[in-house]
């Protein structure tokens, strides 16, 4: 009971502070991408966007300096198994807990790879100040579809893999770490039994946005990270973090050479090789859903 006022004000301030820390880097931002819009040159591309990369690489290093104050001395574990280099492109590959996974890899990983770009959903766009900084940085805009809008018109399947193809060009002018969270949403309690899922701790995985993007750059992609996010004292919310209350983070880093028969095929339409692929993608989610367990266990 104590803590509640101090949790509202701590939460509050460092919430302010992470809003100004990203107006601050975002309006230099969003002032070279707008020279980007307006001189779509392939040239000029070269030379903005590592420039653009490194002013995100610089906000996201202020966040981590601010999770790594509000955490204090709390246990941040992270393992690699495998060499990460930041002038390589990677396809990285993650379970999803929370908002606060974002957050995570960020930090985890800023420098130390190419920047992170996320598969988003097309709403996403619309938040304020982060949603431009998304579009300037390239990040993919997907719209969602429910099954039955796919089934009542196939061409909406085609308009994902379109926007997937493009944007998966121009990854390829400068190295990029595409992420993808394979679930497609947060893990829930209700999600996990709505989907009868045959997993322990995550639910199943979609392989739809992975097959695109290899089939768009496989072969520049130099790894797979196969990276697996535990909150050892409970799924943390976004309010959690900037109360300093998120707890313990265990991540497990492990590079896998992406298969390359799974390169080429034609995921959408030829059944043969996309059972190929979801069979290879089971078989990393059962491996992950085993660490987990130990890691878990091992707390």
């Amino acid at each position: 009971m104590t803590r509640r006022p101090f949790d509202f004000l701590l939460g509050t301030l460092s919430s302010v502070l992470l809003a100004l820390n990203t107006v601050f880097w975002c309006t230099p931002l969003l002032s070279l991408a707008l020279l980007k819009l307006l001189l779509p040159l392939p040239a000029l591309r070269r030379r903005l966007d590592p420039v653009l990369n490194a002013i995100a690489a610089a906000w996201i290093g202020c966040n981590s300096a601010w999770i790594d104050r509000l955490q204090g001395d709390r246990a941040w574990t992270v393992q690699v198994d495998g060499a990460l280099r930041p002038g390589g492109w990677y396809l990285v590959n993650c379970n999803h807990r929370s908002w606060v996974d974002i957050f995570v890899l960020q930090k985890t990983f800023n420098r130390r790879i190419p920047m992170l770009k996320f598969f988003l959903k097309q709403q996403l766009i619309w938040v304020p100040v982060i949603g431009l900084a998304w579009w300037a940085l390239d990040f993919p805009f997907m719209r969602r579809h429910s099954e039955a809008q796919l089934k009542k018109n196939p061409a909406l399947r085609e308009q994902d893999r379109q926007t997937t193809r493009r944007s998966c060009e121009r990854f390829a002018l400068v190295p990029t770490s595409v992420m993808n969270f394979a679930e497609g949403t947060r893990l829930t309690p209700a999600k996990h039994a709505a989907q009868q899922s045959p997993y322990q701790h995550l639910l199943k995985p979609k392989a739809g946005a992975l097959a695109l993007a290899l089939n768009a750059m496989g072969h520049q992609f130099q790894a797979l990270l196969d990276v697996t996010i535990v909150y050892l004292d409970g799924t943390p919310s976004y309010w959690d973090l900037a109360c300093g209350r998120m707890g313990r983070v265990a991540l497990h880093v492990q590079e896998r050479p992406i298969p390359t028969h799974l390169v080429d095929g034609d995921y959408g339409g030829d059944a043969a090789f996309r059972a190929e692929f979801q069979a290879w993608l089971g078989e990393l989610w059962t491996d992950k859903d085993r660490r987990i367990a130990q890691m878990l266990s091992a707390a």
